[in-house]
């Protein structure tokens, strides 16, 4: 196991109250939360968001993309379930880091799509190891979920590390003139479940 759960704390949103809980990887220096609602023991399965971290999307309000839509669309969600798990998996632009993010997006500002960016940086069009997502869950003794997603990928990473992935549902947001591109060539070029 990849990860150490460290403590728990209590965090008013304005969905609700969840309990955000601290992990870090044992060998690297990085920290990941998971935000808890309601009663996790007694659902089974239960709903359950990666979210990767997005500086840009969720703090800086970026339209870009559409993981702050996506991050606020899943918390309401979770709240108006009773019941879930939003697991933030700080790996920055797809495990790439933030500062090649920009160059990323210095590239796309040049005309390619967001693969192209990542290939011509010397990365894969996906960096992310969720492997740590399933040790998260695997350490709150969660086995089988119901995953709020479009990325397939995660689905398949999730069922290779012995979580039992039971459903997935659609976590369509946030789809603007300004992503259009984005998110169809996540379609097109990442097997993305978003409807055009």
């Amino acid at each position: 196991m990849k990860i150490k759960r460290i403590k728990d704390a209590i965090l008013p949103t304005p969905w609700g109250e969840f309990i955000i809980v601290g992990f870090e990887e044992k060998l690297k220096n990085k920290n990941h939360v998971a935000l808890i609602y309601g009663n996790i023991n007694k659902k089974d399965p239960i709903l359950v968001r990666i979210h990767s971290e997005c500086l840009t999307g969720d703090a800086l309000f970026s339209l870009r993309c559409d993981c702050g839509s996506q991050l606020k669309t899943a918390l309401m969600i979770i709240a108006k379930e009773g019941c879930g798990i939003l697991i933030y998996h700080r790996q920055e632009g797809r495990n790439i880091g933030l500062l090649n993010k920009i160059r990323a997006y210095n590239l796309q500002d040049q005309g390619l799509d967001t693969v192209e960016a990542n290939h011509k940086l010397g990365f894969s069009a996906d960096e992310r190891d969720f492997t740590i997502c399933s040790d998260i869950l695997k350490l709150m003794h969660i086995k089988k979920i119901r995953l709020l997603t479009n990325n397939p990928l995660k689905i398949k990473a999730l069922q290779d590390s012995g979580i039992n992935v039971i459903e997935r549902i659609n976590l369509i947001s946030g789809r603007n003139s300004k992503n259009n591109n984005y998110l169809n060539t996540k379609i097109n070029k990442m097997g993305h479940l978003i409807p055009k």
